[in-house]
């Protein structure tokens, strides 16, 4: 069953994202409202070191007023490339410029209320180049052991379905054999 959108206009927007209100048509041609989120790209990025520990933020989220472990993610500015702005997140919300960076997935963390996609990285190495200039971002930023992470998502200490998603599949991807 396919859902078609007819019209949609723009009640609010910003630099990041815009809220829209769609006019919906069902498959049995009855129309409703929906409302939904248009975003920018998101870049998300890691840095596993060779101690099999991955480097992750541990934040509060007032929306949810909650706590967790998350990687570090912005949204990608005009004309910037994906793993260009992936980079500079770690290194403005960590202080640890990343080595060559992998594209681990892109997902969708909301696809029936928001357009948009997560771009996840990570690298296998890092350097230290300072304090993060955005430490602000998190309470503190820790190496954690990779192995522990799914004792991590369980315990729902990786609140984000995309941050639990993208360490489960490093776990997987690092540590599958072991």
């Amino acid at each position: 069953m396919q859902w078609t959108k007819q019209n949609e206009q723009t009640v609010y927007e910003n630099r990041w994202f815009s809220v829209n209100l769609a006019d919906v048509e069902l498959p049995n041609g009855r129309h409703l409202d929906h409302f939904l989120i248009r975003l920018r790209p998101v870049a998300v990025a890691t840095v596993i070191n060779e101690a099999n520990e991955v480097l992750l933020l541990w934040r509060h989220r007032f929306i949810t007023d909650s706590w967790g472990w998350e990687l570090a993610a912005g949204v990608v500015e005009d004309g910037e490339e994906l793993a260009g702005a992936a980079a500079r997140e770690l290194e403005e919300e960590t202080g640890w410029r990343p080595g060559p960076l992998r594209h681990l997935m892109s997902v969708e963390p909301s696809n029936g209320l928001t357009d948009a996609v997560h771009h996840i990285y990570w690298a296998e190495e890092g350097e230290y180049v300072g304090h993060p200039v955005d430490d602000f971002e998190s309470d503190r930023r820790e190496w954690v052991p990779l192995k522990l992470v799914p004792d991590l998502v369980a315990r729902g200490e990786v609140p984000a379905a995309n941050m639990a998603a993208a360490l489960m599949l490093l776990h997987h991807l690092r540590l599958a054999g072991e």
